[in-house]
């Protein structure tokens, strides 16, 4: 049986019920609304792993075990000196340097001579190059002279016109200069021209190969070399290379005149 209120109007459900009834309610709808939010997410995911590129890890390659290859630094040859040889004039310039070793009267015009440039090796085993004065028809001679010399290494201290010595051929002397054309006479005989004032004689390394006539012979820089048994650079023996140079063209050695002149080659053998 319905009950009626008093007003007339049915009568509601308790209050209990309403509340419980609620409850179910309210929970029903959480429930459907949570699974739709979980359906929601799971969509949007699965299009997001759909549209997103998928990005391989590239592995590393592995590191070489193989040995360093050491490269060696580049090897720099430094080539040999070659000998050089030129023959000159002699021009106003190169006169002007003579004025000591040649005046008017010498037996030989200036323009009789000829400079010689010519390479040498020094006593400290190093190239260097050197002037000499000779008679122009002994100039290509000597330039294959000294070629030979210089293929040999035969040692010279040095090799400048004697007037770097004022023409003082005993100054020269003393400083082992190797030297060609000198107007002056022969040592100890004034009154005759020496083969040196025509071009046509050379000394080489004077104060170890000395002239056992030199008056000065006995000074302490020429004596200890009258004993041709020293071991000393440029000293000149029979049959040595030197004494063959010269006379593969035609140069003869006073070292084998009596008293030697150790020093001494010349075209004409005086």
């Amino acid at each position: 049986m319905t009950r009626t209120r008093r007003d007339g109007r049915p009568a509601g459900r308790p209050f209990g019920d309403t509340v419980r009834l609620l409850i179910a309610l309210i929970a029903v709808a959480t429930v459907l609304t949570v699974g739709a939010c979980s359906g929601e997410t799971q969509n949007t995911s699965s299009r997001r792993s759909s549209s997103t590129p998928t990005t391989a890890a590239v592995a590393s390659p592995p590191a070489s075990t193989a040995p360093a290859t050491t490269i060696a630094p580049a090897t720099t040859t430094t080539a040999a000196p070659m000998f050089e040889g030129a023959i000159s004039e002699i021009d106003d310039a190169i006169g002007a340097r003579m004025v000591s070793s040649w005046r008017p009267g010498c037996p030989v015009p200036l323009a009789e001579l000829r400079l010689l440039t010519l390479g040498y090796w020094g006593y400290d085993g190093a190239a260097h190059r050197g002037e000499l004065v000779v008679h122009a028809d002994q100039a290509e001679r000597i330039v294959e002279v000294f070629r030979a010399l210089f293929d040999t290494r035969f040692p010279i201290e040095r090799m400048e016109l004697v007037d770097v010595y004022g023409g003082d051929d005993h100054a020269s002397t003393l400083a082992n200069n190797t030297a060609g054309f000198n107007c002056r006479a022969v040592v100890g005989n004034p009154g005759s021209w020496s083969q040196h004032a025509f071009g046509r004689a050379i000394d080489v390394n004077p104060r170890v190969n000395p002239y056992l006539l030199d008056p000065r012979l006995s000074h302490p820089e020429l004596a200890p070399y009258v004993n041709r048994a020293l071991d000393t650079p440029g000293m000149i023996r029979a049959g040595d290379d030197a004494v063959r140079a010269f006379a593969a063209h035609g140069w003869q050695w006073g070292g084998v005149w009596s008293p030697p002149d150790y020093q001494h080659f010349s075209a004409t053998g005086r």
